[in-house]
């Protein structure tokens, strides 16, 4: 077993005995990984509170090569994850960043601008008292980061791009935009404006737009509820826990 170094977010923690956890962390240069902490459940234990849920820590682990749990040798705690009392929005909306790391990404598959960008949302979260920005950004930059964030350029089918037309459909399955003469009522699709199109394309560019992002037409932000909903169900084969908790 060799030991490695990193720096980690715990995104999920289940009991593993009296005294020890299997804690999910995704770490900045190893991406996913599950490891076993030994003693974490004890008041004086090795790790104290440094095994929060979204606390940020430094971490040394032993990585297992037969394909078993890791080892968490020593976690040093660098940040906590507190949003404001009673915001109970920024809350959830850390909960769902969790749960997007542990279903989308997979074990020792390293993304280290999807990590940044996890940190950055976790931050906004604890500093501002709308949670929307911070989430969406998070979702776009996800999708991103697993190359599986839809294609709004042109209609999939013939090629004819969004300045030439308006009213396209986002077409689930194939991750696209349709245009009116090639969509078909058998593909489930979203209708998608101009207006969307340019609130997603603010958010998945290279900075994090200013908060809040205004003015946002009500019809644009459910459009882009929808759209970026159906893209994460796609990949997840259900929708998110969390999501149902943010009222959007």
């Amino acid at each position: 077993m060799s030991a490695e170094k990193t720096t980690g977010l715990v995104i999920r923690l289940a009991d593993f005995s009296e005294s020890s956890r299997v804690v999910t962390l995704f770490t900045r240069d190893f991406g996913k990984i599950s490891c076993i902490a030994k003693g974490a459940k004890r008041l004086k234990g090795p790790f104290e509170t440094a095994l929060d849920l979204l606390a940020e820590s430094d971490l040394v682990f032993l990585r297992k090569s037969s394909g078993g749990l890791d080892i968490l040798t020593e976690c040093q705690l660098r940040t906590r994850f507190r949003p404001p009392a009673g915001n109970l929005n920024c809350l959830y909306g850390g909960y769902y960043v969790a749960e997007l790391l542990a279903g989308l990404t997979e074990e020792y598959d390293p993304h280290p601008v999807l990590y940044d960008e996890a940190v950055t949302a976790l931050r906004r979260l604890t500093e501002e008292s709308d949670f929307r920005w911070p989430v969406l950004r998070f979702e776009v930059m996800t999708l991103r980061e697993i190359g599986l964030l839809p294609d709004f350029r042109a209609c999939l089918a013939c090629g004819r791009t969004v300045a030439d037309h308006t009213n396209f459909v986002f077409w689930v399955s194939q991750g696209g935009l349709l245009c009116p003469n090639c969509r078909q009522p058998e593909f489930a699709s979203h209708p998608i404006h101009g207006t969307t199109l340019a609130l997603f394309e603010r958010l998945s560019g290279e900075q994090a737009p200013p908060v809040p992002i205004s003015p946002v037409p009500a019809k644009s932000l459910q459009e882009l509820r929808h759209l970026l909903t159906a893209a994460i169900c796609q990949p997840l084969d259900r929708r998110p826990k969390m999501l149902g908790y943010l009222p959007f």
